[in-house]
């Protein structure tokens, strides 16, 4: 009695799983405040089985979510809140990871092949030859998308067309297909004993699948990929009760709000306006410019078209045109990782700003080609630039600096596109701890920079969103109710003319990163296949 006469009173609390490319989180706010309470965190494995495959192991993931939901509540028992306060759960993720499951066993029938995963480049390449005019935006005026490795629709056509497993499974109509969100809820709804097999809008318009304007899955374009419309998810809006938990320490908690990572993120900065713009700096950086909020418009300058939000059954999509760069935050795990210049994440901002100066040092690291404004799978990484005088110092400098060209460049795409000068760019994401990088974006856009002082925005949007499902309701989204996020500004420190000086010369260096990989095996001469 005494223990449970000092819990602590805290009205309805709502949770989110944010399941991201290199870790898992679970989190849990207060609904009335939008606190944080408590959250844990574990990290996700990825194995490279040949070079440009990415994948990770699904019931790895799925594990990590039952494992952050329970360190979770113990740790919000030890701060005496009682945990039947959680009225509903929402899940955000990494988009476009592909994973396809057994119905009947649940079991996954291979990895998840993840969204920057490259086997299927040469897949892309023919079907993009077949189009009119080789043209990779022939889907586009229905999907908003181009043709690319990044979409999931051609990562399940290679795993139909070379995992036995998949192939058997879909002919004897045993075979579920989705993205990660799709996994998680079927699994965490009872799986083959009764899971609900859905995903939202906002993870289907990932797909290649989808069409935006009708908001449901195309037969025309299943027909395209030769992919049977009978193992898609069954699309429901971002915001509505999918389910409800079926086991662990929140059984019988609803599940009603799911949104792909970057959507969450403008959800959780409340970009709930025409023109406001939010940028996600993690694995990848995104960009979602939400400029046309009822109707999708077609960018004209290499970026994406994609719906923002469904907020409800009956609400109507709201659209967002979207940069994407491949990798941001993952450059400072290469440089940790395969370079060794630093040991810890944290390690880089003081490197940087021991020379504050790249010294000339330009790096593009095109990893996995280039995404937005280019498609160019075949772009690889390069430095240039190099003298003599040049150290690690001045390449982590060059690391940092490569992140704030890219966002210009989407962000250039974006005012032509939208005919909307942004006036200020909202960030939210784990690299926004750096704050050398802050001031850098904001040097290189010359425009100011607000980071949130409380940075988990992306898990934030997908609690507003399930606990603003109807039959939950402990949540309100009107303009006058949302609690006003604190903020930090940087403002830029530079003149626009030693800015534009910069830019030029890394716009120069994207040039050389051009068109260096091909498709075409040729032999290395030890017997083996490479790429040139």
């Amino acid at each position: 009695m005494a223990a449970s006469s000092s819990r602590v009173m805290l009205g309805p609390l709502v949770a989110a799983i944010d399941q991201g490319t290199s870790s898992t989180r679970f989190l849990v706010f207060n609904a009335k405040t939008a606190e944080l309470l408590s959250h844990h965190q574990v990290e996700i494995n990825q194995s490279f089985p040949k070079e440009g495959w990415v994948e990770e192991d699904p019931k790895e993931i799925l594990q990590s979510v039952y494992e952050c939901m329970e360190r979770t509540c113990e740790k919000l028992t030890q701060l005496n809140v009682d945990i039947s306060n959680i009225k509903a759960i929402g899940v955000t993720n990494q988009r476009e990871t592909t994973l396809v499951w057994d119905k009947e066993t649940g079991e996954p029938l291979y990895n998840a092949i993840v969204w920057l995963d490259l086997r299927t480049q040469s897949t892309v390449e023919r079907l993009i030859n077949k189009t009119p005019g080789r043209n990779k935006n022939h889907l586009k005026h229905k999907t908003g998308l181009p043709i690319s490795t990044y979409f999931s629709a051609v990562k399940l056509r290679w795993l139909m067309d070379n995992v036995d497993e998949v192939a058997e499974a879909v002919l004897t109509h045993r075979a579920m297909f989705g993205t990660v969100d799709s996994w998680l809820i079927w699994c965490l709804t009872g799986g083959k004993s009764g899971g609900v097999h859905c995903t939202d809008v906002t993870n289907a318009s990932r797909t290649m699948l989808f069409n935006i304007h009708t908001l449901d899955w195309d037969p025309e374009l299943c027909k395209y990929f030769d992919i049977p419309m009978e193992i898609l998810p069954k699309v429901r809006s971002s915001s509505e009760i999918y389910g409800l938990m079926k086991s662990g320490c929140l059984s019988g908690i609803p599940i009603s709000g799911c949104l792909g990572d970057q959507s969450a993120a403008l959800v959780g900065q409340m970009c709930f306006q025409e023109g406001q713009t939010a940028c996600l700096l993690k694995v990848v950086l995104i960009y979602l410019f939400n400029c046309y909020l009822l109707q999708p418009v077609m960018s004209e300058h290499g970026l994406l078209t994609t719906v923002a939000y469904k907020l409800g059954r009956d609400k109507p999509a709201c659209y967002a045109l979207e940069g994407s760069v491949a990798i941001a935050g993952a450059v400072v795990r290469w440089l940790k990782d395969n370079l060794g210049i630093i040991q810890t994440s944290t390690e880089l901002e003081k490197l940087a700003a021991s020379v504050g100066t790249s010294y000339g040092c330009y790096f593009v690291p095109a990893f996995s080609g280039l995404y937005a404004p280019y498609w160019e799978p075949s772009a690889r990484g390069i430095i240039c630039g190099l003298t003599q005088f040049t150290n690690k110092s001045h390449l982590a400098f060059a690391a940092l600096e490569a992140v704030c060209f890219q966002t210009r460049e989407i962000l250039d795409a974006m005012n032509q596109d939208s005919g909307i000068p942004l006036t200020q760019l909202q960030v939210d994401g784990g690299m926004t701890s750096n704050r050398l990088l802050m001031q850098l974006q904001a040097d290189i856009l010359c425009i100011p920079v607000v980071k949130p002082s409380m940075p988990e925005t992306t898990a934030l949007g997908a609690a507003m969103a399930a606990g603003a499902a109807e039959g939950v309701s402990v949540w309100s989204l009107r303009p006058e109710d949302l609690s006003e996020v604190t903020s930090e500004k940087f403002e830029p420190q530079i003149n626009p003319e030693e800015s534009e000086f910069r830019y030029a010369r890394w716009k120069k260096a994207v040039q050389r990163a051009m068109n260096w990989e091909t498709t075409e095996p040729i032999s290395n001469g030890n017997g083996r296949d490479s790429f040139s």
